[in-house]
């Protein structure tokens, strides 16, 4: 079984791990109602994506209950 042989430094570590970060998601306006959403997604306010009503709301189903 293969065992290292000396420590692997912070710097070499750190240097191999570049590329590992969690990127940044990208956030468009509602068309509706101006909340910043994830592109591609329902509002989780309004409901709607690309001007058509699609999805319940959080606020519409505490209501229901």
């Amino acid at each position: 079984m293969a065992v290292p042989k000396r420590k692997v430094s912070k710097s070499r570590r750190n240097k191999r791990r570049t590329h590992q970060g969690v990127s940044v998601t990208n956030l468009v306006e509602c068309f509706n109602c101006g909340t910043m959403i994830r592109g591609h997604n329902a509002c989780h306010k309004c409901g709607y994506y690309q001007g058509e009503k699609v999805d319940h709301t959080v606020e519409e189903e505490t209501s229901r209950r």
